[in-house]
Parts: C-alpha cells; sequence; structure tokens
C-alpha cells in the first residue's frame, strides 16, 4: 500500500467533478436511484440517465437553462445481482457512487484520454504515482494505444489488448449484439503492490482476475452503429454520426487506493459504520473475516438512500427488493447479537458522509430512519417466532438427517426466513436441508403468481384489443368533456362483449359500451370511474363503471335497464350525482397532502390513494402513528383552508415545466408529455398562513375548496413498513359519521351511567378494576399451583437417557404460571429437566448443566408434544407447547428420552 497522498471520499469526489467543470463540463446532480428508464429497477450506471442524450436527443435538462453537451456527475447506483458476495468480496458493494464525464458529440478519446491521466497523476489534482499506473484497450483500437503510448507517454508492457468479451461495451457487441450503438472501452489499474498478490501484469493477461491490480475507471467510446452480421458473418460496424464519450470512476476504489487502506471497507465512509456496529455490537471487525460487520456497513447505505428517494418498503417491485436487503442486513445484525433494532440509528451517520453530494439523504433522514425502524422491529418478530417454529421442525429429526424443502420454503414463504439462515441454525443441529425440494417449491409459488398476474389490470383489456384496435383506428380516442360537462350527447362507436363485438345489446345484458364522446371519468390516479346512466329513444342503461384503455378509450360497463341499445344509437350520457362527492373528496386528498406535510415535516411523500364518493383513501411515507394532537392539527388546517374558499384551478404544461414549478408526482405513476396540474393557493392574510397544493393530476374537483364542506379523519394505520394510511370523509359523508359516532358515545355513556363528558373518568376507573381482579387471579393461580406441588415432593423424580427429571401433572394452572411453576420445580427437586403438565399445556426447563451435556428442551417438547395430540417447541433450556391430552403427553417421558 504506496499512496502518495491521503484524501477524504468527499474530497476525491469534489476534486473530479471540479477537474471535469475546468473542462468545461456541467455539473448536473445524481439521478435517482429509480432508474429513469423500463430496463431496469435502479439506476445502475452513471450513464443511465443519459440515454436519450446518447441517442442524439438535445442535451437539456430540466431546471437548466441552455444546452450542455459536456456533462460531469457523482451517481448513486445500485446493482443487488449478485448480493450474496456483498460482504464477503473486496469487489462488492449494493450501492455504490461512479464519477463520470460525458461527451454527446463534442469531445472523443483523445481528451477523455490524456484528462483521466490529468486527473489521476497531476500534484494539483489526486496526484497518483504514474509508474502504478496500466491501462487495457480493445485489441483493434488503434487509436486508443497510440494516445496512451504516444501521446500520455505510458510504456507499451503497462498497456494490454483485449477482445471484445473485455474491452467492449455493451460487451461482445460486434458479434453477438444487441444491434445500435456501441464501442470500444479502455480500462485504469492501479497496481497495489505485492502486499496483494505476487502476480505480474503480463500475468493478468491470462488470469483475468487480481487483487494486486485494482480497476479504477473506464473510458467507454461508442463510436459504432452495430448492425445485423454480414452473410460472411462478420460484424457491420457502421460510424455514428456524432461520437460520445461516456466514462466512469469507481470513487470507493480510488478513496481505498489514495487513504491506504487494504478495501474499501476501511475508507473513512464505511470506517465509520463499522465502527458504529461494533460499539453497538460489542464485537470487534476484523476485516474481510467479519462478514456481518461488512453487510450491515454496505446495505444500510442502499436501504437509507433509495428510501430516501422514494422507494417504499413493499412486497413488490423496487420495495421488495429494498426490503430484502434490509432483512439480510437486519439478520447480520442479529447474528452479532443485536436483539433490538439497530440499523435505523445508522441512518445519520449515512447521512453524515453523503448528505454534501445527496442532500435528500438529509431532507427525510427522520423518515428514512422511522421507516427502517418499523422493518426492524417486524422483521425481528419474525425472526423470533420463524425461530420457534424450526426449532420444533428440527427437534422431530435426529442428527445426520434432512429438513424437508416444503419445510424450509414454509419458513421462508409464510416468515419470511432466509434459507441460509434456516442452513446454519440447521447445522447447529447436525441436520441438512433439501435444498432441491426447496427450490422446487419456490418455483412452484413463482408459477402460481405468474398464473395469478395474467388476470391483473395489464391484461384488463387484452380479450378485446383487436375490437378496440379497429374503432381507435376508425374513430381516435374518446372524447372526455368530464371536467365541464356532466351530461353530454354522444355516439355508440362500440358494444363489446368479452371478445365479441356485437351489433346490440337487449334488456338484463350487460356488455362494454364504447362512445365517442363521454363526461364519465375513468378510473385512474386513485379516483374510481363514475358510474349513471346513458339513456335514448326507447331505452335506458346503468353505467356500473368506468374504465380507460392506454389508447385513450373509455369503456362504460353499461346494463341495459329497458329497451335495445345499439351500435350507432344516439344516446344522452349522463353522470350520476355522486361524482360531486368524488371531486369533494378528490380535492380534498390535495389539501390533507398539503396539511400532512405542513404537520409531519416535507418527508411526507404520497404513496398511494383511493378517492370515491363515499370516502378518501392516502397512503404516505411516515414511519410512526400519528398522535392525537397531530390529526387534530392536520383536520384543522384541512377545515380552514375549505372554510377559506380558496379558487382550485388547473393547467395544461409539458412535464419538465411542471415538475420545475414544484408539482408533486405520485411515485410510480406514468405521465405523458403533457400534463394536468391542479392548484391551490392562497392564504395570503389568513391567520393559518400560505397553502400552496400543485400535483400532477387527471382527476375530477371542486372549482372552490368551499364546496367540500366538513372534513373529518376517521382512521390512521400502518400499511407497509414506513407507510400510514388515513382514511377521511367530506361533506355529507362527515357529517353523518360525526353524528353516528355521538350518538353511539352517548348510548355507551348512558350504559355506564355516566355522561359523555364522564364517559373517559368512567372507562379508566373499570379497567383499574379489571387490572386488580386480574392481579387477583394470578396470585389464585399461583397459590393453586404451590399447594399442587407441596413445595417439589410431590414430584416424580427419575433417572432418564441420563438425566435425573422431575415430572409433574397440575390442574387449573396455564400460562406464566405453569412457566414459574417449572422454574420452581428445576430449582426445588435439584433435577436436571423439569416437565410440568397443565390441562391443556406443557412445559420443559432445563438447567445450565444440563444443557451443557446434550439436554435440549425444545427437542424433548416436540416429542411429548406429539404423544400428547399438540406441538410446540422452544430453545436448549426453556420449551413449551399446547396439547390435548397432558397425560399422554408425560406418559411419553420415557420413550422420549430413552
Amino acid at each position: 500500500m504506496t499512496a502518495t497522498r491521503t484524501l477524504s471520499t468527499a474530497e476525491i469526489r469534489e476534486k473530479y467533478l471540479a477537474f471535469f467543470e475546468s473542462k468545461g463540463h456541467f455539473r448536473l446532480p445524481s439521478h435517482s436511484i429509480i432508474s429513469p428508464d423500463t430496463t431496469t429497477l435502479f439506476t445502475v450506471a452513471g450513464m443511465q440517465p443519459f440515454k436519450p442524450q446518447f441517442l442524439g436527443a438535445a442535451a437539456r435538462f430540466p431546471g437548466h437553462e441552455g444546452e450542455h453537451k459536456r456533462i460531469t456527475t457523482t451517481q448513486k447506483c445500485v446493482r443487488i445481482d449478485d448480493i450474496e458476495n456483498v460482504g464477503r468480496t473486496n469487489r462488492h458493494n449494493s450501492l455504490f457512487e461512479m464519477l463520470g464525464n460525458f461527451s454527446f458529440g463534442d469531445y472523443f478519446k483523445r481528451e477523455a484520454i490524456t484528462w483521466a491521466w490529468e486527473l489521476l497523476t497531476s500534484s494539483e489534482w489526486l496526484a497518483l504515482d504514474s509508474s502504478k499506473l496500466y491501462v487495457t484497450v480493445y485489441k483493434d483500437d488503434d487509436e486508443a494505444f497510440g494516445i496512451w503510448t504516444k501521446e500520455v507517454g505510458l510504456p507499451e508492457d503497462h498497456v494490454l489488448r483485449f477482445d471484445a468479451d473485455e474491452n467492449f461495451w455493451p460487451a461482445d457487441a460486434p458479434l453477438k449484439g444487441p444491434n445500435g450503438p456501441c464501442g470500444p472501452c479502455s480500462e485504469i489499474y492501479y497496481d497495489r503492490g505485492p502486499a496483494f498478490g505476487s502476480d505480474t501484469w503480463a500475468e493478468y493477461a491470462d488470469t483475468r482476475e487480481s487483487n494486486r491490480f485494482l480497476e479504477i475507471w473506464n473510458l467507454v467510446f461508442p463510436q459504432y452503429d452495430r448492425r445485423d452480421l454480414a452473410p460472411d458473418g462478420t460484424p457491420v460496424l457502421a460510424d455514428l454520426p456524432f461520437k460520445n464519450i461516456d466514462t466512469g470512476m469507481g470513487l470507493h476504489r480510488v478513496a481505498a487506493i489514495l487513504q491506504d487502506v487494504p478495501d474499501f471497507y476501511g475508507i473513512d465512509v464505511f470506517k465509520l459504520l463499522i465502527d458504529k456496529v461494533v460499539e453497538l455490537s460489542g464485537r470487534a471487525y476484523e476485516g474481510a473475516t467479519s462478514v456481518s460487520h461488512r453487510v450491515i456497513a454496505d446495505h444500510v447505505r442502499m436501504v437509507s438512500m433509495s428510501v430516501a428517494d422514494g422507494i417504499t418498503l413493499s412486497n413488490t417491485g423496487r420495495g421488495y427488493t429494498v426490503r430484502k436487503v434490509l432483512r439480510r442486513a437486519s439478520r447480520h445484525a442479529y447474528l452479532l447479537g443485536l436483539r433490538e433494532p439497530v440499523l435505523y440509528r445508522l441512518v445519520a451517520l449515512v447521512a453524515e458522509t453523503m448528505g454534501s453530494a445527496f442532500p435528500e439523504i438529509k431532507t427525510h433522514q427522520a423518515a428514512v430512519e422511522a421507516a427502517i425502524k418499523a422493518e426492524e422491529t417486524r422483521f425481528l418478530a419474525t425472526l423470533e417466532s420463524g425461530t420457534a417454529r424450526l426449532d420444533t421442525l428440527l427437534g422431530k429429526i435426529e442428527r445426520g438427517g434432512v429438513l424437508s424443502g416444503e419445510d424450509a420454503f414454509t419458513l421462508y414463504d409464510t416468515y419470511g426466513f432466509p434459507l441460509d439462515l434456516t442452513r446454519e441454525i440447521a447445522e447447529e443441529f447436525g441436520v441438512t436441508i433439501d435444498e432441491a425440494g426447496f427450490d422446487k417449491s419456490l418455483e412452484a409459488a413463482q408459477e402460481r403468481a405468474r398464473a395469478g398476474s395474467k388476470y391483473g389490470k395489464s391484461e384488463l383489456f387484452g380479450a378485446v384489443s383487436e375490437v378496440l384496435d379497429e374503432v381507435l383506428a376508425a374513430n381516435g380516442p374518446t372524447k372526455f368533456v368530464g371536467y365541464e360537462e356532466l351530461s353530454v350527447e354522444g355516439r355508440v362507436l362500440a358494444i363489446v362483449q368479452g371478445a365479441e363485438a356485437l351489433s346490440r345489446l337487449s334488456a338484463g345484458s350487460e356488455a362494454q359500451v364504447v362512445l365517442d364522446t363521454t363526461p364519465f371519468y375513468a378510473e385512474g390516479g386513485g379516483e374510481v370511474g363514475d358510474r349513471g346512466w346513458i339513456e335514448w329513444s326507447g331505452g335506458r342503461g346503468f353505467v356500473r363503471d368506468t374504465k380507460k384503455t392506454p389508447s385513450g378509450l373509455h369503456l362504460h360497463d353499461v346494463l341495459v335497464e329497458e329497451g335495445e341499445l345499439t351500435v350507432e344509437a344516439s344516446v344522452r350520457a349522463v353522470v350520476a350525482p355522486e361524482r360531486q362527492a368524488t371531486e369533494r373528496h378528490h380535492t380534498a386528498t390535495h389539501l390533507l397532502h398539503a396539511a400532512l406535510r405542513a404537520v409531519l415535516g416535507s418527508g411526507v411523500r404520497q404513496a398511494g390513494s383511493l378517492v370515491a364518493p363515499e370516502r378518501l383513501r392516502f397512503d404516505f411515507t411516515h414511519g410512526a402513528a400519528l398522535s392525537p394532537q397531530e390529526i387534530r392539527e392536520v383536520e384543522r388546517l384541512v377545515n380552514a383552508w375549505i372554510v377559506a374558499d380558496f379558487p382550485v384551478r388547473y393547467a395544461y404544461m409539458n412535464i419538465d415545466e411542471a415538475r420545475t414549478s414544484g408539482a408533486t408526482a405520485l411515485f410510480g405513476e406514468k405521465y405523458g408529455d403533457v400534463v394536468r396540474v391542479v392548484s391551490v393557493e392562497g392564504g395570503v392574510g389568513f391567520e393559518d398562513g400560505l397553502v400552496t397544493s400543485k400535483e400532477l393530476c387527471g382527476g375530477a374537483h371542486v372549482t372552490r375548496t368551499g364546496e367540500i364542506g366538513a372534513f373529518v379523519i376517521v382512521s390512521d394505520e400502518n400499511v407497509a413498513a414506513g407507510v400510514r394510511r388515513v382514511e377521511a370523509l367530506c361533506g355529507e359523508a362527515a357529517t353523518k359519521y360525526v353524528r353516528d359516532t355521538l350518538e353511539n358515545v352517548s348510548r355507551v355513556a348512558a350504559t355506564l351511567n355516566t355522561g359523555v363528558a364522564g364517559l373517559g373518568e368512567r372507562v379508566s376507573g373499570l379497567q383499574g378494576q379489571i387490572k386488580d381482579l386480574g392481579g387477583q387471579i394470578a396470585a389464585l393461580k399461583r397459590q393453586l399451583a404451590q399447594a399442587q406441588m407441596g413445595g417439589g415432593a410431590s414430584s416424580s423424580v427419575r433417572d432418564l437417557g441420563g438425566f435425573k427429571v422431575a415430572s409433574l401433572r397440575l390442574s387449573g394452572v396455564e400460562g406464566n404460571e405453569l412457566r414459574s411453576a417449572a422454574d420452581d420445580l428445576l430449582d426445588k427437586s435439584g433435577a436436571d429437566l423439569a416437565v410440568i403438565a397443565g390441562d391443556k399445556g406443557l412445559v420443559v426447563k432445563a438447567s445450565k448443566t444440563a444443557v451443557s451435556r446434550g439436554a435440549h428442551a425444545g427437542q424433548l417438547i416436540g416429542k411429548l408434544a406429539a404423544a400428547g395430540g399438540g406441538k410446540g417447541g422452544g430453545r436448549p433450556d426453556m420449551a413449551q407447547a399446547g396439547v390435548q391430552d397432558a397425560d399422554a403427553a408425560l406418559g411419553a417421558l420415557e420413550n422420549a428420552l430413552s
């Protein structure tokens, strides 16, 4: 380790960006971890946000004026394909920073190579020892080879030529594709010296594996348009009309060199986290062998930054992936002996080390901590229950036996128990796992999920696609006028039932009807589809629901009540009056969002919603239940804004313009190039200050907030880790709820012989009486147990299986009292094992000495419970079970220990 200069990670990052700014590059902030396109769940490379520019789009970026053909960034990236290697190798991260400089049709190889060399070796910048730098180039890239050796002056024996599998992007593109932009690349390596390996650079040409030669930078030169192979099988690589530069330097790898540490886990930003893990766990960090320390330090960074970017821990998509990473970290904390949530306490260190480059982690720190703590708490409970279940299963298997794949999958699927943790615990029992059977069960579950998904929203219109395509081609999308009109004349374009197009629909029949013009709002953005009627000469149909195809055709689910509906019929479409209630609830949802942010902080983000005539439901990121005071304040703000009767305005604008204006969008929702922005702005001189609500929304709204009427929150609940759900009512629904609640409270107060005002005091008094009675009952049960035990003398103590075993049958004693009796029996009898049976319960306790000699209460109780028609499990020193026949369970003692 012979670095010539020590720089902090933050200093290295800033020097890189400042260097390229000095070369005319425009510094852009990092894109979100959430992928900018549909090819990946996460942003996986520094160039990914610039795909449109690499393909020829103008180099213009939202929020920044002018065109910028030279860009530099530090991009936060997530890669989890090899998550099992994180913590076990020195080269894998789930979250990493890629420092990049990019050119869109501006400079090319010469500048990219010479600037990289200047940054790395100049005393003004990173000051690496130039004699320790080595390079690879594509075998046919004589231009790059010449620049490195003749212009930079790198010795030729420091340059290796590799084929397209190593030095082309995408790898092997000339022969294997894909078609499109591609080009050679040049990788820069640093020689860390003999302390890291005895191999030479020439040997690396054969091995392609080295701990000594560390890749720190990849310069990619997209210069070709790869087309189909020629008839003779040779690749067709046409020159691109303009050439680009895409480079990426690994911040953590360079930091390890400049800070003179063995690997990136030793650099400043990781060391802070690992030191904190040592402090919390009391377990020393011993480098590469301390996998759990390393996993926690890596994963907490990935999870923190993902949640800060708006990803909600969930059971699907990105949220599931982040949740899985968090649970992996939580398990490793558990392996270090930590039994309480601790990972959330590391978020502050992530904010400290990354906040200067990525301010969102500081802005949303409290919300991130709350989300992580909630998930940790939930998973620790899962670990406890999963361990108890696993102990029961393993207690029934002899050493050298096999745990079935089906049981292992049940632990994984039902308890969220990772397979590797099941394997680790099973090894302690001398038991292996049928992992092929686990894989089979997992595959079967995935097949069921895939089969179920075909009925999901994405396939909603699949059966009628051909019919609708014809309607669309002939007439274009449905004209929606429902923002302004709730009744309009229209024409029937199609009647579709299943996959069949009908010419007519008789009374009593139901089908999907397409109109050329409609006032019916189609389900979307959380708002339910409108209901109502269509009327025509001699007939009438009830519109049960309204949905919309991706192409813009409104589908009205119509039940013909009288007459016969025919294609080309002229109809009058009338939206039901309940739309007004829907509009009230939708605008109230926007005000609720603004009030939650005002009361709870800017970390609140919308995570979903439902807007219906009878209620609204709003999901948002927040890690704790709302206090009564917070609910009261949110309600007060919304009602104050309603009373102020602010105007509700909307405008159409470009998506980038909308976001620049501060409009918020629902995470995961798809938006077009032109969007509708709904805003409520007002409050100057108003005692509750300024309300500003500006959201991308295609839903139906009132024209002024005063139309909403009363607003009341009826519930606040947790729906996912770090996600709360508030339900609320508006207008008549709100006043009815309040009146019904007051009537119920009055009835309860009358039943308890008090008034509404004295109800709380009366209930508190009754709770105190119940608690006192519960204590008396427990004391009586303990006395009953002691009386039956007779000081332990009435118990039976036998020598079984090399242990002294005390057993006793009690009546009328269960639960805590049964466990306490087992403690007393073990203590007073002097036995190695105490077995006590109640009427429906069984407890086994083992002394420390007995456990050290191989006794296992959990395994023993599994056998006894099975004999008594029950099941249970537990630890080596204590276990409990429920049984149907306690006497039969005790009767199986001798055989169980023989």
